[in-house]
């Protein structure tokens, strides 16, 4: 007999999103994207944050996402780009500047991999109305590609290099991705972790003493890692 899955929830949503639209979305949920978006990482947060650069004409009314990406594109002989794919990045990473950036860009969405902290979600993005998506899994980054219907503009190229620089894209059924915090700062991976934490030590009943001190050998977090 056929194992029965369950489904779950799958969202479409309509960038730049509007008040209202990310109500009662709960972590867990699939989100696709259709819309613009625009790509900026601790390169962009330092050109306008700390030296001062004005953001892009038009980009808080063109959008309100911002993914943590590097894109692999390229810049054909006619002036054109070519998008590949595009590979999230460690979200984290750029944590002292997303109270300043949510505030000046006025982003609603933010998209990247590995999150952000519980406090960050409940200090920073949730007073400005913001949520987390999280891209699912690795290797994904071809498959994103295929959403990126056009680039719009690019913004500080020469000065940044592709993976920095502020690239604004036009998609289509993006994603998939996971709603990894809402708008009540609850966390999935903080969630699962929980619970996985909780059952930890379970895993380890019956078994011999480990013979080396390394992690996953051992259940006690203080062994030495060898």
């Amino acid at each position: 007999m056929a194992r029965q899955q369950s489904q779950r929830k799958t969202v479409r949503l309509k960038l730049p999103v509007q008040d209202g639209d990310l109500d009662g979305l709960e972590i867990g949920t699939v989100v696709y994207l259709d819309g613009v978006i625009y790509t900026g990482r601790e390169g962009v947060y330092k050109k306008v944050l700390e030296q001062g650069a004005d953001l892009p004409e038009g980009l808080t009314v063109l959008s309100n996402a911002n993914f943590h990406c590097s894109p692999a594109a390229a810049v054909e002989p006619d002036g054109s780009y070519s998008v590949g794919g595009v590979t999230a990045t460690a979200s984290f990473r750029f944590s002292k500047w997303m109270a300043q950036w949510l505030q000046l860009s006025n982003a609603k969405i933010i998209i990247g991999k590995g999150g952000l902290s519980l406090e960050d979600y409940r200090n920073i993005l949730v007073p400005a109305g913001a949520i987390y998506l999280t891209t699912v899994g690795y290797g994904t980054g071809a498959l994103l590609g295929r959403g990126i219907k056009g680039v719009k503009a690019v913004h500080w190229l020469e000065e940044l290099g592709n993976a920095q620089a502020m690239w604004i894209f036009e998609v289509e059924n993006f994603g998939p991705f996971l709603v990894e915090s809402d708008l009540e700062g609850n966390s999935l991976f903080e969630q699962q972790g929980r619970l996985i934490n909780a059952n930890l030590e379970k895993l380890y009943e019956g078994l011999k003493a480990p013979a080396l001190s390394r992690y996953g050998e051992t259940d006690n977090r203080k062994d030495e890692l060898i």
